[in-house]
């Protein structure tokens, strides 16, 4: 676990959330004694019904609409 002083904290602040932000967890220190931990909230996930009511709000895709859009941007030889 990393260590960041209040002092770091305050004037990067910025910089120290987004380390948080990517998943590390920090210990923050005043005058060298740990007084807070900075740890990233847990991210709740998608429930199957959630998953399943985004997926029925796609659009629908013809695939040979798909194939001949890809086809025009795309060399179909490559």
């Amino acid at each position: 676990m990393s260590v960041v002083s209040v002092r770091d904290l305050r004037n990067r602040g910025g910089e120290v959330l987004a380390r948080v932000g990517r998943g590390e967890t920090l210990v923050v220190t005043s005058d060298g004694t740990r007084v807070a931990e900075l740890r990233p909230l847990t991210r709740r996930s998608p429930s199957t019904a959630e998953l399943v009511a985004r997926r029925r709000a796609l659009p629908a895709v013809d695939p040979a609409e798909l194939r001949a859009d890809i086809d025009a941007l795309i060399d179909p030889e490559l």
